[in-house]
């Protein structure tokens, strides 16, 4: 069991270890440019030389991104469970839920300036626009899963609409929510950037454009690493607090609490 859980954990970091490899290999041995694709040495050596400037960059970014994501995590949930409990609502909201998720948020960014101006504002209304429709779905389909039989017997016991939903939705939904939540962290960070790029000064995706526009192409792919890496981080501080939160409803946990046991 400890030699499985090990080679999980180092599985992850062998493959990209390996992906470098084969990318420096292959930037060597075709003598592809720098300033098209530079190999992950000077890539590396980027990250180091413009590593403070990088950091304040990155913390600027994360900080729009949570923000973001801090308001379609309120706001997704609420509207999800209210899409998912009204059979009438679903019907009226979810076509133009749909339709909205169908806009490019690139598109919107431009409106979002018009109406707040270029700085944080934007990048984090556009972090909220990006990511809160995965939640919505999510919540409304982790109520709609919900057996039949289950709220039937509910009713029959004298249980109010409300109390089931207390009770028996919000609870059973919750496994629903919290995987929505590896899904919008990462659209956050999309939302995020798209908007420092066309509509900030600051931030990491601002800084892209910069060093872009000088052909500081290492420095560009180092911003790509950074975004990447935060994204990979909050990913897993979700996953944690979904496993914590909805062990039961993860295998390898479930069978290992069993066996305890």
């Amino acid at each position: 069991m400890a030699r499985r859980t090990l080679s999980r954990r180092l599985t992850p970091w062998l493959a990209g270890l390996a992906a470098l490899a084969v990318w420096e290999a292959a930037c060597r041995l075709a003598a592809i440019p720098d300033f098209i694709l530079p190999p992950p040495s000077l890539v590396a050596r980027a990250l180091v030389l413009q590593g403070p400037d990088l950091a304040a960059q990155a913390a600027y970014t994360l900080g729009t991104t949570l923000g973001g994501f801090a308001i379609a995590v309120a706001v997704g949930l609420a509207l999800g469970l209210l899409i998912g409990s009204s059979r009438l609502i679903y019907k009226g909201l979810y076509p133009v839920l749909i339709g909205f998720n169908s806009i490019p948020k690139v598109a919107v960014v431009p409106v979002l300036v018009i109406w707040f101006g270029v700085g944080t504002v934007p990048a984090i209304l556009s972090a909220f626009l990006v990511s809160f429709f995965p939640i919505v779905v999510n919540v409304a389909t982790g109520l709609a899963t919900i057996q039949p039989e289950l709220t039937d017997v509910l009713r029959s016991l004298g249980a109010r609409r409300l109390q089931i939903l207390v009770k028996v939705g919000i609870p059973g939904s919750m496994p629903y929510f919290f995987a929505s939540l590896k899904i919008a962290i990462t659209l956050a960070f999309v939302g995020a950037v798209v908007a420092e790029t066309i509509a900030s000064n600051r931030g990491v995706g601002a800084l892209i454009v910069a060093a872009g526009a000088r052909f500081e192409v290492p420095l560009v792919f180092a911003g790509l690493i950074v975004i990447g890496a935060m994204g990979v981080a909050m990913y897993a501080v979700c996953a944690g607090i979904e496993r914590r939160l909805t062990f039961w409803t993860i295998r390898d946990t479930a069978l290992a609490a069993s066996a305890g046991g």
